[in-house]
């Protein structure tokens, strides 16, 4: 996807036809207007401002989103020179397992977004994961499993709450913030995604919608079923009737845009979670394509085929344009920590980080709001091990770009050893993968060939061929594929793999140093 110069009015042609993608992120919302060329023509960013008004807390206040999203909506096509009536149709990607609640006859929320890294509900999900109630569901379920070799079983009977689901953070909401529960009483309360509500906001309250990919990450759908949980809401006892209609993650029922916002309606032809939205716009189409995000999260995604996976040590998230299943994991990137020192260019920390043979015995744990799969430990700590009187600071750098790497390499051999695909080609984009040193050494760990795009936005380019897929502006997904634009390939070095063998083992060994931290300075 490259960037164009923007098209004047007077410039259209009438074969052109134009996709807004739309992509809110948990650090920013941004739109870019994209040709049937695949050409950003016209782009625009916002940040998201993140409130933390207590440890362990971080949200997102609802109106001042929305007044960014509309505005990066303007600007992108004010700056492709087009108007709102020369959009054919508009692509939507979000982040997944965030949530707001709200008054179905005010339609005024009861609180702020509360985001997928809050943590207020760490409590209740520790209690629940040490209930009776919790280990008589995985001792049934692994009795099914043994009984019918049902693979919806095995996953319950592995089953482990965690603060990134949905569930608990909304019993909290029921339990603790004034009008909820008595709201659901009368048959009033709200529930909605970020999807959800966005979809409430810009229709003028229209739809009440979720898609697949945004329900299956709150840990209340179930994918096996292709519907909500109606057990969860059973043994969590949270009202059913708040709950929005899934449905496909593309077609007409995601409507139009309210004329008021931008002068005429936009029609909504697809709406994806973020990392669903970033696998279909690196093309993995075919059974066992994998990639890789490296921004503010890390994540590992495979396409599954048409049978849902029932990870061990994982968690899964679903599409339904494939009937696909990805398995994913999130991190906060510590690379953003050296930013002050080395600046933004992924190529200069790249340079101070190769300007020492190795790290001197140096090692650092990337755990800023805990690790997720395959460690699964919401406790765990940030921070270096080893560090000695010959340490220098490219010694910490080169510590903070190997963990970036040795977390990936975790969750592929996690990925290979629960499954049978065969995967020999590992596509990667997000902000951290324009840096070689960790690409490379990607490629070395995992022993596969690694492929970055030219475009490092792929949950924007994702959302826009997807919505133009469904709206006719390309055919079939292979046009799709002659629009991606490869800027380059890195092969697994022979001797790096052996070599590299008891750094990594050290710095497994330095995780588990770091894991329970909090349990016990809290204990």
């Amino acid at each position: 996807m490259e960037s164009g110069d923007a098209l004047s009015g007077k410039q259209l042609d009438s074969r052109n036809k134009f996709v807004a993608s739309l992509d809110i992120g948990t650090t920013s919302v941004r739109c870019h207007i994209i040709n049937n060329k695949g050409e950003t023509i016209g782009d625009s960013s916002e940040q998201v401002i993140l409130h933390c008004p207590s440890y362990g807390r971080v949200e997102i206040e609802p109106d001042t989103l929305f007044d960014s999203i509309v505005q990066v909506i303007k600007n992108a096509i004010k700056e492709a020179g087009l108007k709102a009536s020369d959009i054919t149709v508009m692509g939507i990607s979000c982040q997944r397992g965030t949530f707001i609640t709200w008054n179905k006859t005010t339609g005024q929320p009861y609180h702020n977004f509360i985001t997928w890294q809050d943590l207020r509900a760490d409590s209740l999900v520790q209690q629940w994961n040490k209930s009776m109630t919790m280990k008589a569901l995985r001792m049934g379920s692994k009795c099914l499993h043994l009984i019918t070799r049902n693979r919806r079983f095995l996953a319950g009977s592995v089953l482990q709450l965690m603060n990134a689901q949905v569930t608990l953070r909304l019993l909290w909401v029921l339990q603790n913030v004034t009008g909820v529960r008595e709201a659901a009483d009368r048959g009033e309360l709200m529930f909605g995604t970020v999807d959800t509500w966005l979809l409430r906001r810009l229709t003028g309250g229209d739809v009440f919608v979720t898609e697949v990919s945004c329900a299956s990450a709150t840990g209340l759908f179930d994918p096996f079923t292709m519907a909500w949980a109606d057990w969860a809401f059973a043994l969590f006892k949270l009202p059913r009737s708040m709950m929005p209609a899934v449905c496909d993650s593309s077609g007409d029922h995601f409507g139009h845009t309210d004329p008021c916002l931008f002068g005429a309606p936009i029609h909504i032809a697809s709406l994806l979670s973020d990392q669903s939205a970033s696998l279909f716009g690196s093309c993995c189409f075919q059974e066992g394509d994998a990639k890789v995000t490296i921004g503010t999260g890390s994540f590992l995604n495979v396409n599954t085929g048409r049978k849902p996976h029932a990870s061990i040590a994982g968690t899964f998230l679903l599409s339904s344009y494939f009937t696909l299943l990805f398995f994913s994991t999130c991190q906060n990137c510590p690379y953003l920590i050296f930013t002050g020192y080395v600046g933004n260019d992924p190529s200069e920390s790249q340079k101070i980080a190769t300007s020492v043979p190795d790290n001197d015995g140096v090692y650092f744990v990337p755990a800023f709001s805990g690790l997720q799969a395959p460690v699964n430990d919401d406790k765990s700590a940030a921070g270096f091990l080893g560090v000695k009187r010959t340490t220098r600071p490219p010694h910490f750098l080169r510590a903070v770009l190997e963990s970036i790497a040795f977390r990936i390499v975790e969750m592929h051999s996690c990925l290979v050893g629960e499954t049978s695909y065969k995967i020999d080609k590992i596509r990667v984009d997000g902000g951290v993968s324009r840096n070689d040193f960790i690409v490379q050494l990607i490629s070395d760990l995992t022993n596969t060939t690694v492929e970055r795009a030219k475009s490092s936005e792929m949950s924007v380019l994702g959302a826009a061929t997807f919505a133009g897929l469904a709206a006719g502006i390309w055919k079939d997904q292979n046009e799709l594929k002659a629009l991606r634009k490869v800027d380059r390939e890195f092969e697994p070095r022979k001797d790096t793999a052996s070599e590299y063998a008891s750094v990594f083992n050290n710095w497994k060994k330095a995780v588990g140093r770091f894991t329970g931290w909090y349990a016990q300075e809290t204990a």
